[in-house]
């Protein structure tokens, strides 16, 4: 993916500060938000502790907007916090995951409820709303045209419930879905398992007719669909979307509409030390065929154009990010999600910024607790027009804010930013917020 960066843009993996895994996408007013879990540095094995939130507004530039849940929301989970979806409905974000639970040690699906859809969020039960039983991962969310909501979920079983209004309860008994090769395709590799169907359902309607999108084949996965007009079946296999593809042998999709477009998000490995337990987000845009089929859908480098452009006369959280190298993330109570980890020639690249008439200035908040350095303001490519340097002083401690400011010139029109930091031996300064003038 570097490559692709090199030769004048890159969007894949859309976040590089850490490995993100199991895309949930979920589109509220203006914005996309992604909701993912998160691959622990160095994981020998599916080591998840928590998920992550991040969201844009143009599908190019995606701020993140920290760690709202984890496996200690819950008291009653032990590890494992795997795939998961998260919707709004009447105000509230209701976020349903998957974790072993202590008690039995087997996997159930727990419900966080937030007033935000960033989070944070906190265990709406105290206890399971699906629990246990093998293979209870992976749920997935839906709320119809009539105000019925869904959560199917299962590997490597298909099952379903019928939510109540409160999104906290359920009706009924928790249904089976029958795995028929008519259903979900035949599987040719394992006598075990008759159909395609593997895991990481993704269901939603679109045009009077109920999609599935799931992992299928067995490892390593590809991602296929089924359709329905009924949102309980009986199900029909359309076809391969994604084939075997990426430096990991799972996938995980989910799909949305958004500002007249259409987006397929999964994950793959593409990131310096990815795999298959080391997994990254990506997105791709993509067109349904006429008669509401999928077209192939292969990984590339990503979205080429925003949707709308970055307003850069308003202030911009430092960890909005297009593509960087060399920075990472932290987050505190009193501060929230700021970059960090950033050494001389370490980058933050934006795209799709109007600058209009022109700016005159720029101001960042930052704090160091070493020699501070410099943020350099290019534009277009890391060795473009030089429109400003801001200088940062040593504030006094590494979390001790203030803001520097520097003089802008000739910075007109649409560009790509980048905020390309120099300075002495070591970490240079930590960087919450910028914003033009």
């Amino acid at each position: 993916m570097v490559a692709f960066l090199k030769n004048g843009w890159a969007q894949n993996p859309i976040v590089q500060t850490c490995y993100t895994t199991d895309p949930a996408p979920m589109v509220y007013k203006d914005t996309v938000f992604v909701y993912t879990g998160h691959d622990e540095n160095s994981a020998k094995y599916f080591e998840m502790k928590d998920w992550k939130v991040f969201s844009s507004t143009d599908m190019v530039n995606w701020t993140n907007r920290g760690t709202p849940l984890s496996v200690s929301t819950f008291s009653w989970a032990k590890e494992n916090a795997w795939a998961g979806q998260c919707i709004e409905r009447n105000g509230k974000f209701y976020w349903y995951v998957p974790v072993t639970g202590k008690v039995t040690g087997n996997f159930a699906i727990g419900v966080a409820v937030s007033d935000y859809a960033s989070g944070p969020f906190k265990d709406a039960l105290g206890k399971p709303l699906v629990a246990p039983g093998f293979g209870y991962i992976d749920p997935t969310v839906f709320i119809d045209n009539d105000g019925q909501a869904y959560l199917y979920w299962g590997n490597p079983g298909l099952w379903y419930v019928k939510l109540n209004k409160d999104m906290l309860s359920y009706s009924g008994d928790v249904q089976t879905v029958p795995l028929t090769t008519e259903a979900f395709g035949k599987r040719y590799n394992d006598p075990k398992r008759a159909t395609q169907y593997e895991e990481g359902p993704w269901f939603y309607h679109r045009n009077n007719l109920y999609y599935m999108l799931y992992a299928a084949g067995g490892v390593p996965e590809h991602i296929a669909y089924s359709t329905s007009n009924n949102p309980v079946g009986p199900w029909t296999y359309r076809d391969t979307i994604m084939t075997i593809q990426g430096k990991s042998f799972t996938n995980h999709c989910g799909v949305i509409d958004f500002k007249g477009s259409s987006y397929f998000f999964y994950h793959n490995g593409a990131l310096p030390g990815g795999g298959g337990f080391a997994r990254s987000v990506c997105v791709e845009p993509f067109t349904y065929n006429s008669d509401g089929s999928f077209p192939r859908i292969n990984m590339t480098a990503g979205v080429k154009s925003a949707v709308i452009n970055l307003n850069p006369y308003q202030r911009t959280e430092a960890e909005t990010i297009a593509w960087e190298e060399g920075v990472e993330t932290a987050e505190d109570k009193q501060t929230g999600v700021y970059v960090t980890e950033i050494n001389n020639k370490d980058y933050i690249k934006l795209r799709d910024i109007d600058f209009g008439k022109g700016a005159k200035s720029f101001e960042a908040r930052i704090a160091s607790g070493g020699n501070g350095g410099k943020i350099e303001l290019h534009l277009d490519s890391l060795n473009g027009k030089l429109v400003g340097i801001c200088n940062v002083q040593n504030t006094g401690g590494w979390l001790n804010w203030t803001t520097a400011k520097c003089k802008v010139r000739d910075a007109k029109g649409k560009h790509d930013l980048y905020l390309v930091f120099s300075g002495g031996e070591g970490e240079l300064f930590n960087f919450d917020w910028w914003r033009f003038h």
